[in-house]
Parts: C-alpha cells; sequence; structure tokens
C-alpha cells in the first residue's frame, strides 16, 4: 500500500519537527517516527539549547565560541547561519509557549557550559529537550495537513532517475508499505548505538545515514564521534548522561583521593570541552587505577535538587544521592559530528533528498560540537531545510570535499550480532584509536556489512536486520573515516598520530558508494 505526501520527514525530533511545521503551510506532510514519537535524541537533551540573548552576548561571540571547539574544522559560513539565525528561532519557541526557566526578573535563566566564554543556555530544569519536543508535537498535532505514522521504521528510499521519490517503512503491524513524496528530509538523529558505551536511546542506530548512504549520497566528517565526559558509571544501572549544565553550575571532577584533577591535563579545567574532559578523566583513572567522580557535596542541595530533578532521580534510583555523595562517572559515545552531507539549505547529493539535524553534516560543528549547539541546529536547520523543500531553489553543487569513493565489494562472513558489532567499535573506535585497532575493525566491518546488507535485502521487512545493517555500514564508515585521517582533531584522536596536522589534514573528507 503507497501513501502519498507532498512532503515526506523521517524522524520526529527538533529538525524534523520544526521542518513539518513549515511543511505543513505549503502541502501535505507524512511524518515517520520509529518508536514513540518522543523516543529521540531530543527528548534525552538535558542542558539546554544554546542562544545569544544575553546582555553581554552576541553571535559574533557565539560564533567564536563554536569555531575555537570546532578546532579549526568548522564551516564558518555554517557557523554564522546557526548563531545569527539561532536568537530568532528560540524566541519563536518561547511564543509558542516553550516553558525555559526564568530569573527573578522573568528573563530567561541562562546557564553556562564547558568552552563558552558567557552565559547562554536557555534550560528548562534539566529536561530542555523534552520540553521543547512537547510545544513542537503541540504544533505539529493540530496541523490538519500532517499524518504521523509511528512505530514506523523506514527501510530504504525510493529512487527513481536518480531523484529520491520517497521511502519504504514497516508499520506497527509488520507490513511493507511505501510512502510517495515529491520532496523527502532525512531527520533521524544520531548514530550512538554503533558504540557499546552510549548516552543515546536504542533507536539512534544510524539508520538514517545508513539508508541515504545506500541510496549513493555522500557522506562525511564520519570520524568525528563526540564522546561525553561524563556519564553514569554504575553497575548494573543504565549509561544515564550527567549534563554538561552540572559542571556549569559547579560540580568538580574528582579522583579516589578526592583531588580535582582535569587542570593537571587542561589548563581550562573542568569546564574544558568535551573530548578534552573525556580524555583528561581516561588519563587519571589510567594513572590512579580508580574511578572518578562528579562532586557537589559544596553546593547547595536544595539547589541542586531543585535544578537537576532528572538527574537527582537516575542518581537516586541507582542508590546515590546527587547534592551529597561523589557520583562514579565516565565517557560514552554521545554525538556524531559528521553524516550526510549536506549544503546551508539541507540538500543532499541526491536530488529531491535534503537532510537536517545531528544525521546531517554542514561543516558547522567542525571536529568537536560545542555543548547545546545541537538543539540550536535541530531547530535552525529543520527549518532552512524545510524552506529549501518548499520554495523550488535549484540543485546546487556542494561545498567542494574530498569525497572518496568507497567499493562494497563481495565478502564471505556470517552476519555478526549488534553487540559484536558495537563491542569493536568501542574497543577500536572509541575514544583513543590506533592503526592496528582501526584497520581490525575496517577489514571486520566491511565483511560484516556485506553479509548483514544481503540478509536484510533478502527479507526486507525485517527489523532487526535493518538495525544490524545499519549497525554495521555506519561502524565501518566511522572506522574506515578514523583510519583514513592520520592526525587527532576533535572528536578524532590517534595514539599514534597524536598531534593535529593542519598541513595536510585541514580539511574534511566525504566518503560516496560504488557498488
Amino acid at each position: 500500500m503507497t501513501v502519498r505526501g507532498d512532503f515526506l520527514v523521517i524522524g520526529s525530533g527538533i529538525a524534523g519537527l520544526r521542518a513539518a511545521i513549515s511543511l505543513a503551510e505549503s502541502g501535505r506532510v507524512v511524518i515517520l517516527t520509529k518508536a514513540d514519537p518522543r523516543e529521540s535524541n531530543t527528548g534525552y537533551a538535558q542542558g539546554g539549547i544554546a542562544a545569544a540573548i544575553g546582555a553581554d552576548d552576541s553571535p559574533a561571540l557565539h560564533a567564536d565560541d563554536t569555531m575555537a571547539a570546532g578546532d579549526g574544522l568548522c564551516l564558518e559560513s555554517a557557523v554564522h547561519v546557526l548563531t545569527q539565525d539561532g536568537p530568532r528561532y528560540v524566541r519563536e519557541l518561547i511564543e509558542w509557549g516553550a516553558a525555559f526557566d526564568r530569573d527573578a526578573d522573568g528573563r530567561p535563566a541562562l546557564g553556562r557550559e564547558a568552552a563558552h566564554s558567557v552565559r547562554r543556555v536557555l534550560h528548562a530544569r534539566d529536561a530542555t529537550g523534552r520540553e521543547i519536543g512537547r510545544v513542537l508535537w503541540t504544533k505539529v498535532a493540530a496541523h490538519p495537513r500532517v499524518t504521523v505514522f509511528d512505530d514506523a521504521l523506514a527501510m530504504s528510499l525510493v529512487m527513481q532517475d536518480g531523484r529520491c521519490a520517497g521511502a519504504t517503512f514497516v508499520d506497527r503491524e509488520g507490513d511493507i508499505r511505501q510512502v510517495a513524496a515529491d520532496r523527502t528530509l532525512i531527520a533521524t538523529g544520531g548514530a550512538g548505538q554503533v558504540f557499546r558505551e552510549t548516552t543515546n536511546p536504542a533507536i539512534a542506530t544510524g539508520d538514517g545515514i545508513a539508508m541515504a548512504f545506500e541510496a549513493g549520497a555522500r557522506v562525511a566528517d564520519l570520524e568525528f564521534v563526540q564522546f561525553h565526559p561524563t556519564v553514569l558509571n554504575v553497575e548494573g544501572a543504565p549509561r544515564f548522561l550527567l549534563s554538561e549544565a552540572l559542571r556549569g553550575e559547579g560540580a568538580w571532577l574528582v579522583n579516589e583521593a578526592g583531588e580535582r584533577f582535569v587542570q593537571r591535563y587542561e589548563p581550562a579545567g573542568d569546564l574544558a570541552s568535551r573530548d578534552l574532559v573525556a580524555r583528561a578523566i581516561v588519563r587519571e583513572a589510567e594513572r590512579t587505577g580508580s574511578p572518578i567522580y562528579l562532586h557537589m557535596a559544596h553546593l547547595d542541595p536544595d539547589y541542586v535538587h531543585a535544578r537537576f530533578p532528572t538527574i537527582a532521580q537516575a542518581c537516586h534510583v541507582a542508590g546515590l544521592d546527587l547534592a551529597a555523595d561523589r557520583i562514579p562517572v565516565s565517557p560514552a559515545a554521545h554525538y556524531v559530528m559528521g553524516g550526510v552531507e549536506t549544503d546551508l539549505h539541507g540538500r543532499t547529493s541526491i536530488p529531491q533528498l535534503f537532510a537536517a539535524g545531528e544525521v546531517a553534516c554542514t561543516g558547522l560543528h567542525g571536529a568537536n560540537r560545542l555543548a547545546s549547539n545541537s538543539l540550536l541546529e535541530g531547530l535552525v536547520f529543520g527549518a532552512r531545510a524545510a524552506d529549501a523543500m518548499t520554495a523550488g531553489l535549484r540543485d546546487t553543487v556542494l561545498p567542494s570535499l574530498e569525497a572518496q569513493t568507497v567499493t562494497m565489494a563481495a565478502a564471505a562472513a556470517s552476519a555478526p550480532n549488534a553487540f559484536a558489532v558495537r563491542d569493536l567499535m568501542w574497543r577500536h573506535a572509541g575514544l583513543v584509536r590506533s592503526y592496528a585497532g582501526l584497520d581490525d575493525a575496517v577489514r571486520r566491518l566491511h565483511a560484516w556489512r556485506t553479509a548483514t546488507e544481503a540478509l536484510r535485502l533478502a527479507a526486507p521487512g525485517n527489523r532487526e536486520r535493518r538495525r544490524l545493517a545499519s549497525l554495521a555500514t555506519v561502524g565501518y564508515l566511522i572506522a574506515r573515516a578514523a583510519l583514513r585521517r592520520e592526525e587527532s582533531r576533535g572528536g578524532h584522536f590517534r595514539a599514534d598520530f597524536p598531534q593535529r596536522d593542519d598541513i595536510h589534514w585541514q580539511k574534511h573528507c566525504a566518503d560516496v558508494l560504488r557498488v
């Protein structure tokens, strides 16, 4: 059975929903969401959304901080778009009813996070993403031209004469269906589940990246994966994200002896950028042979519990008091800076196919995303993609990136299970990488990807095979890109090439499939 729409949006996070609101003004919109509509990386975003609305702030200062965090690889035009347009779209959210925390004078309360030079992070306690999702879903649900299919797993893009004409999906009853649409937006979020240790929900398996790549779209910068430094590390408890806002409000990172240690490795201390703090934690844990902790006992406990109720509850379930106990933490995969290559209007290398949010790569984040820029990215670039999808802008040539061809030749290999892929990626393509581990990962994942793709094509409606194929494909692309980049920059750290190399590697690299 075929569903017809003018526009198809795959994904229900901030980028997809913001796009859908604009698209619905111009035609019929079909949204495919993989599970419960609220189950996306947007809903898991705790810290907040960054925007230059403070009296001591400006878009230029926000841009400077973003560029610095990106470690020499941010596309300046993308940063300009984000920081200039961001305040307007955040104010739009407020007009639509977003209940951000307020100061005593009624203005939005602004938090500070790592690598920000001023306070600019709007927040709704420690559940900002959930609040933004609520507001956007309210707008979407009220529009008569939007049709939502939940528990709908997109399986592949439909290609006609080199253009995207929609997608196939499996509905909640397990039937294979198709959406025919003039223009399609991939807004499926990230791929944290490619790694064994991650803050991402179970649905973040990189399906959008895999589907676009399989259809022939270019992908870029996939070696750059951000590992969040502070994730709850209690045996038997979920790997729950402990927001950077905790450190922004005064939490300390300490070792077993209670010593603050980050400044030993990084001059900016606990508020250095995420990649630097994450590696400092690993180095201190290796030096001492003991756990690392987040400590807030020096702060007012009533304030801690009131400001971070969701995190406090997660710690309570694990048997800990956020305001009184030392909370064991360690890094975990959090955000993929790379993805489906797009221009500043969301256009991919495939006509009529667009991408926005974490699944996309505009060059905005460079080698390392500035904290709380992710929700803003989804908001701004989701809206921009919708404008391009409705305006009928002519196709343009994407920014010149160094594209390389990936050939998926036949290989004899038994298909792995999901844990094998995720464990391999964590061990060999995680926080610290080297030639030997990456080379082993690339060879194994190449064979596994071929095997899982063959199984998926033999049973196109099998959800688990789509998941496994996505994990193997995106894992292979990440490992291959990391093996190719012989330097260390931002979220990509090579123990065998520990220095940044601007002479050879101050550039973006893209991959495209050729069978």
